[in-house]
């Protein structure tokens, strides 16, 4: 049976986000949904597998709320299920920054469909930033993006400081995995004075599932945080595995090294977890 995963999110003024909980946990659950939902008063972020009805009655149910009308979801499909259980959590944000001053709803970047991103990324006065975790642009990101090197994504207002200039570069393009961390990134560096800031719109999962691999500047493949691990053009689940015991996504030569046990270590951790072992 093939499973539907839909991955959105939304920002926007969401005073009852607490009393929501339970009853979209109860529905959620009525359909057989798995999956993760996030709330937060900025609002809603989420990605959930389970049937194609099921997935649709969600999404109607979400969209009854007048705030959630227009939400935009972008839907890739699995052999398997993605997730094992449902969780809707209460969040201070929907996406990590910890700067409470950045608003979304204020002032973002100038979107940039699919259509049009190889062009904007071509042009060489344009600096090109992959707003994601280190450990998942190794595993893909755009040619000739830049690598902030972020453990998390705390740590890409310091990287702003020190690396960019808005009298150097003026513009700036950056994109992410689904689209909501540049919604914030890009709110960042407006404030910072930039003038010329933009995003890819649905990030890189809508870039993969529009742009034919012949046309794409994508290298590599795309971490996803569900038991996929990666994806690849059109959506189609990669290569990569994870290590259960640390969490690190795996190539398939790295499932292929010695320092490799499934579910004990993996060349990411194995010297650590033989200094635990070791006690």
């Amino acid at each position: 049976m093939t499973v539907t995963v839909a991955t959105f999110y939304k920002f926007f003024t969401f005073p009852d986000y607490r009393e929501q909980q339970v009853p979209l946990l109860n529905y959620c659950q009525t359909q057989g949904i798995k999956g993760t939902i996030l709330l937060a008063s900025e609002g809603i972020n989420a990605t959930l597998a389970g049937t194609e009805n099921a997935i649709a009655s969600v999404l109607d149910y979400l969209r009854s709320d007048p705030r959630l009308h227009d939400l935009d979801v972008k839907l890739s499909y699995a052999e398997t299920p993605p997730f094992e259980r449902l969780k809707v959590r209460l969040k201070k944000e929907i996406v990590t920054f910890g700067h409470p001053e950045v608003d979304p709803t204020q002032q973002v970047g100038q979107y940039v469909p699919p259509q049009g991103w190889n062009q904007l990324i071509s042009d060489p006065e344009v600096v090109v930033i992959d707003t994601r975790n280190d450990y998942e642009v190794k595993i893909g990101t755009f040619t000739n993006a830049r690598n902030p090197q972020t453990r998390s994504f705390r740590e890409f207002p310091d990287y702003v400081k020190q690396h960019l200039d808005p009298q150097k570069q003026p513009k700036v393009a950056m994109f992410c995995t689904g689209g909501i961390r540049c919604e914030k990134a890009t709110a960042y560096l407006l404030k910072q004075g930039f003038q010329e800031v933009y995003h890819l719109q649905g990030g890189i999962l809508r870039y993969l599932a529009e742009i034919p691999p012949e046309e794409s500047l994508w290298q590599g493949e795309c971490f996803v945080f569900d038991e996929r691990i990666a994806v690849e053009h059109g959506l189609e689940p990669g290569s990569y595995g994870m290590c259960s015991a640390c969490g690190h996504p795996l190539s398939p030569a790295e499932q292929e090294s010695p320092a490799y046990e499934p579910g004990i270590a993996c060349p990411y951790c194995a010297e650590s977890t033989a200094v635990i072992g070791n006690r």
